[in-house]
């Protein structure tokens, strides 16, 4: 079922509005990592709160323990039992700015520029917020209802981590209870390209602390016989990958499953270009990518482990003197393929950094995460649903694709609500920068996505029929 054009038509009409919301929602910002202002996330967390009593909804409320970012919290449920409930998920915190002076325009002080729109979290995730808003408003100014019943809930943590999530839908799981699960907070392969995704890859974190020396010393007076912390860090991180940037962790692919056939040609036949995917990445003139796997670049970024080292500390060069460092820390990302035990890794990477280290150093090592990817089928009426609604507001056949990135939230999402499916998409495209300087979001695309949420809901509404039948089929095979 596709929505009626007046439909269409009302969300197209008031998309300036949509637009001018989204900048304004923009503006606050809502960092959520320690350092920032606790009151702007309260604050974009009301002006959510806000504007879903605007266009309509219910009972919408700011949940949540204290001390924690709000959820924000809202519903609908006049369609009647016979029809389906969606859970709407997006998140209103945002990333910290990064390097201010980066930014080609001021990263709360939203811009357009060549059919972008530039600022902080205007694409991750403001603008799937305001996608999800405006199609719920274009259903109830021109049709006075919806064709579902719709439950909100906009996360005030997930650039943190979403600590608290699983907790709060466990106590919130009678009044969130859903059919189906919308989140959107994905990307698409492509500007253009509406795509669903299906798998997310998971994350152990692992913080290196080294100390060789109870103080800094003087590198020319003692510089040889003794060592430095910098050094040994880094002579220990090296220990982790080969010459030509390989991953030699013993052990790390034993448990990743392995794609069959029909898997490994589906991402064969996903549109890919090596030179736009250099380009995309900011490959330096005569950098080469790393990976020498027979793998095909997607296979790699989506269903093999990749390893990182996401930060590293010792002495700025700005404050360098001629000494040899005492202590020095750095952080060891490991990206899991789909289906890989994160404990095992994570006991696996403690293990290899704890082994043996260079000049005897202290070694300390902290684990920060250990997060499972996750894989749901390729198939299904929600599934078939949603390739619907993309094509009418793409007007493009969408593809299906994985995700290098992790969502934590998503299995308590879905573990928590007694395993309703999980349908993810979003408005993030390879150029769109998400959590880097620069951030932005294609308008072409939003308009395209907003057009998509729109035809969803319609979509969607006969899904209890498509799954009893689906169900039905099992049973008579």
């Amino acid at each position: 079922m596709q929505a009626p054009d007046r439909v269409v038509q009302c969300a197209m009409d008031r998309l300036p509005q949509t637009l001018g919301e989204l900048e304004a929602l923009s503006r606050i910002p809502s960092v959520s990592a320690p350092g920032f202002p606790p009151s702007e996330v309260s604050r974009c967390a009301r002006e959510v709160a806000r504007l879903l009593e605007e266009v309509g909804l219910q009972k919408v409320e700011l949940l949540g323990p204290a001390g924690v970012h709000p959820y924000v919290v809202a519903e609908w449920t006049e369609a009647g039992p016979e029809k389906p409930t969606l859970l709407l998920y997006a998140h209103y915190d945002v990333q910290p700015p990064g390097r201010e002076t980066h930014w080609h325009s001021p990263p709360f002080d939203p811009e357009k520029r060549e059919g972008r729109l530039y600022g902080r979290g205007v694409v991750d995730d403001k603008a799937g917020i305001l996608i999800l808003i405006s199609a719920v408003r274009a259903w109830f100014e021109s049709e006075g209802t919806l064709p579902v019943n719709v439950k909100f809930v906009v996360e005030g943590e997930e650039e943190i981590g979403s600590t608290h999530l699983e907790s709060f839908l466990l106590e919130t799981k009678e009044r969130l209870s859903a059919d189906i699960i919308v989140l959107t907070d994905t990307a698409n392969l492509e500007t253009g390209l509406p795509s669903l995704t299906t798998s997310l890859r998971g994350l152990v974190n692992v913080d290196v602390h080294v100390k060789l020396l109870d103080h800094p010393l003087h590198s020319g007076m003692w510089g040889g016989p003794i060592g430095d912390a910098a050094t040994a860090l880094t002579a220990l991180l090296g220990r982790l990958f080969d010459a030509q940037g390989e991953v030699i962790l013993p052990g790390l692919s034993d448990d990743v499953p392995e794609l069959s056939q029909h898997e490994k040609k589906a991402l064969a036949e996903l549109p890919f270009s090596r030179a736009s995917f250099r380009t995309d990445a900011g490959l330096m003139p005569g950098s080469r990518t790393t990976a020498a796997s027979e793998a095909s670049v997607y296979e790699q970024l989506w269903n093999h482990p990749a390893v990182a080292i996401t930060a590293l500390e010792a002495i700025p060069l700005d404050r360098a003197a001629n000494q040899l460092i005492d202590s020095a820390a750095a952080r060891v990302s490991v990206r899991l393929a789909p289906g890989q035990n994160a404990e095992r890794v994570r006991d696996l990477l403690v293990e290899f950094l704890s082994t043996n280290p260079p000049f005897g150093a202290q070694v300390t090592l902290e684990c920060e995460a250990a997060v499972p990817g996750w894989r749901r089928s390729s198939e299904g009426s929600d599934i078939e649903a949603a390739r619907r609604a993309l094509a009418r507001g793409y007007g493009r056949e969408p593809v299906l694709i994985g995700c290098g990135g992790s969502i934590p939230f998503v299995a308590p999402f879905s573990r928590a609500l007694s395993g309703a499916p999980a349908v993810l998409l979003g408005l993030e495209d390879p150029i769109c920068n998400a959590h880097g300087e620069n951030e932005s979001l294609h308008l072409g695309d939003f308009r395209s996505a907003l057009i998509s949420a729109v035809h969803l809901l319609a979509e969607f509404s006969d899904f209890l029929e498509m799954q009893a039948e689906e169900t039905g089929r099992v049973g008579e095979a």
